[in-house]
């Protein structure tokens, strides 16, 4: 099962995700997982937390199902105005992005205060 914490960071909304991110464990564990992850960053935008880090580093599984559903958060974000960014993916889970070219969508850091940082980039390059 799926299961996240929400802390802050400034103005910098990070979760802490912790398990697998599967349609398996979705239909073994009731409620979707991915359910609670697009709701949560939808959620989380409408509140006006629209600057979001979804740490993966205690994710120990992705499928394509969970590629899905962070598909889904960073669309769920982008839809409310919002930016949502990748922190410590595994190795599995990065070769994964890599190979259906999400890496490519996807903001990825290996420090959580590069990715904080990267959101004030990211506003910069907007104006």
């Amino acid at each position: 099962m799926l299961k996240y914490n929400v802390r802050q960071t400034g103005d910098v909304t990070i979760l802490d995700l912790n398990g697998r991110l599967s349609l398996g464990e979705a239909l073994a564990f009731g409620p979707g997982s991915g359910v609670v992850l697009g709701d949560t960053v939808r959620e989380l935008a409408k509140k006006g937390q629209k600057k979001i880090v979804l740490n993966l580093a205690s994710v120990s599984y992705v499928d394509s199902s969970g590629v899905g559903q962070l598909v889904g958060a960073l669309t769920s974000a982008r839809n409310q105005g919002g930016e949502t960014k990748l922190l410590k993916p595994s190795s599995n889970v990065l070769l994964l992005l890599k190979t259906t070219k999400l890496d490519t969508v996807f903001d990825i850091h290996e420090e959580e205060a590069a990715a904080i940082q990267s959101f004030s980039k990211t506003a910069a390059a907007r104006t």
